[in-house]
């Protein structure tokens, strides 16, 4: 990587400050073990002790290492599948309610942002923009199911319309969301980690859970120690690896890349982006965008899928910013860095329960920056003895990612696919 680009993310080179938490060294016993100081743990661990459990939280690097403290920022709507595979598995009753948990993912943020004073650059306003004039339909068809479902703060724009806001003509429209946006997520999850120790949560930091035992009561070591308790969470997401042998294969680790560039001052930022909305185009294969707080553009995309990185991450995502604002050819990369995040087969969440008390959620596949800390919440709700939200999204089915050595080859030809019908949609 050049020299002029900061190996830290962005996210991390302005950071609030978050004293290092100790690594386990010894034997300790809790109502609930969390593996996992991301949003997903830190939610659940939040729950927890503000209820009254013991909580100890195992984190194999620092809080927010993984997916919570490198994503794109972009706080979205509903489940990435859209409405439609949910119903039909789970019927349109059901479907309803789960929308209505997703829609609680959005606001269980700003209550916390709120209550805890978190300072992490919260702000509402989402662009979906169409790449293809052909993709109109699909604009009125979501928003129509939105309105169906009470989510009304919507607007499908023009081209013209959508140019009024963005400083780029590649798009040709675009569905306007008032009840999506973006914030600082590491900053976030760092605010989570502070409300949590207060409330009572131990977290122990590069304390690696090595391996699991199953039973009435769970223990999980480290390699300096052990936690024992009554009730396990994993919230390890895309870096689970074969930790649990029978959570392999049910998500993929895609890895996804964010450039962010020189503060560009007010008035220029404000030229690429009016109303400081997130932008994410429509494309399967998504680019997405934003402006921080301190004017510089954040943007992410050309997700790898065979989890190899490129040698010059600068150099290969400036492309593709260039071929949404060409006129930002003169701007220097400060920041570009990479990371994991998991799907599923059918890209909604995967949870549920191994035995009777260890509990898990991953695959939020690009919506985890809000159902994370959601579905966190409703695992410590299994805990507290109130199952019935979590237990309707346990009843979701996945098919399973093949595993062995044609497990990561078939992905990456299914994603080539997928930018192929991108390209001709």
């Amino acid at each position: 990587m050049p020299a002029s680009i900061d190996a830290k993310s962005y996210y991390q080179a302005s950071a609030h400050p978050f004293p290092p938490q100790p690594s386990l060294k010894g034997d300790l016993t809790a109502d609930v073990c969390v593996i996992g100081a991301g949003f997903t743990g830190l939610s659940a661990a939040l729950e927890l002790a503000e209820a009254g459990y013991k909580v100890v939280v195992l984190e194999a690097r620092e809080v927010g290492y993984g997916a919570s403290g490198r994503n794109g920022g972009q706080i979205c709507t509903g489940f990435s599948p859209g409405q439609q595979r949910i119903e039909a598995q789970l019927g349109k009753e059901d479907a309803v309610k789960c929308f209505a948990i997703a829609e609680e993912a959005k606001k269980l943020i700003t209550d916390r942002i709120d209550k805890y004073k978190i300072d992490c650059d919260l702000q509402w306003g989402y662009l979906h923009a169409i790449p293809k004039p052909s993709q109109f339909d699909d604009l009125r068809e979501w928003k129509d199911e939105w309105d169906a479902l009470g989510y009304t703060d919507t607007q499908v724009l023009s081209k013209s319309q959508l140019e009024e806001r963005l400083g780029t003509r590649i798009y040709h429209g675009a569905l306007r969301e008032g009840g999506a946006g973006h914030f600082h997520p590491l900053n976030y999850c760092l605010g989570l980690a502070r409300a949590a120790i207060a409330a009572g949560v131990r977290i122990f930091e590069n304390s690696a859970v090595l391996d699991v035992d199953q039973g009435p009561m769970v223990t999980a070591r480290t390699a300096q120690g052990s936690v024992r308790a009554k009730f396990l969470i994993i919230g390890c997401n895309a870096y689970i690896g074969r930790l649990m042998p029978e959570l392999y294969g049910r998500i993929m680790p895609v890895t996804s890349y964010i450039i962010a560039t020189e503060p560009l001052g007010e008035n220029r930022a404000r030229s690429l982006i009016r109303n400081n909305d997130a932008v994410a185009n429509t494309n399967f294969i998504v680019d997405y965008f934003r402006v921080t707080q301190d004017t510089r553009l954040l943007f992410g995309g050309r997700a790898s899928y065979s989890t190899l990185e490129p040698p010059n991450l600068g150099a290969y995502m400036r492309p593709r910013m260039l071929s949404v604002f060409p006129d930002l050819k003169d701007v220097k990369i400060d920041h570009a860095w990479g990371g994991y995040i998991a799907i599923t087969s059918n890209r909604i969440p995967d949870c549920g329960r191994l035995g009777t008390n260890i509990y898990y959620a991953h695959g939020y596949s690009g919506q985890g920056v809000a159902l994370a800390g959601m579905y966190g919440k409703l695992m410590a709700e299994c805990v507290k003895g109130q199952s019935e939200r979590f237990d309707l999204l346990t009843r979701v089915r996945h098919l399973p990612f093949p595993g062995g050595p044609i497990r990561t080859p078939l992905l990456v030809a299914a994603m080539l696919f997928y930018r192929i019908r991108d390209a001709l949609k």
